[in-house]
């Protein structure tokens, strides 16, 4: 993937982040990946997202299937909670499903972060200031994820 092909995205809105969110979906992140960096206000990661940007021009088929390393990060995080992780497992792994933001007083509000299989991270935030950007070229992945419905 050529470098102006990589996915770079700033969410300053809650209509922003749900743009943001679509791309992360199904996204994979190590508990070790992940970073609250207070003296900067800052929360980081960085995750292998499913490429489903790249399934829509390949019309799904299997050669479309992509994973790509891709940095997040939030910025003006007064702080951190996470619920239903093993933070101590540095090598568990974590599905993405979702990013949200619900507004409290505005501009303020809280970022959650819904992992399958329950798990939280909350970020109370300032303001809403995320940043997406891929690391590097995509490779092929053998699946597609999958969700039961129901």
């Amino acid at each position: 993937m050529p470098a102006a092909d990589r996915l770079r995205l700033i969410a300053l809105d809650a209509e922003d982040l749900a743009v943001l969110s679509a791309h992360l979906q199904d996204a994979v992140v190590k508990t070790g990946d992940m970073t609250w960096l207070p003296g900067q206000k800052r929360f980081a990661l960085v995750l292998n997202r499913f490429a489903w940007e790249a399934m829509e021009r390949g019309f799904r088929r299997k050669k479309a299937y992509q994973r790509r390393r891709t940095g997040l990060h939030f910025d003006r995080v007064a702080s951190v909670q996470s619920s239903g992780i093993d933070r101590a497992g540095k090598d568990n792994v974590l599905s993405l499903l979702a990013v949200q933001f619900h507004e409290s007083e505005s501009p303020a509000g809280e970022i959650k972060l819904v992992f399958s299989g329950g798990g939280t991270i909350r970020l109370t935030v300032e303001c809403l200031e995320a940043q997406l950007s891929d690391l590097g070229p995509a490779w092929s992945a053998d699946h597609a994820p999958r969700h039961s419905v129901g």
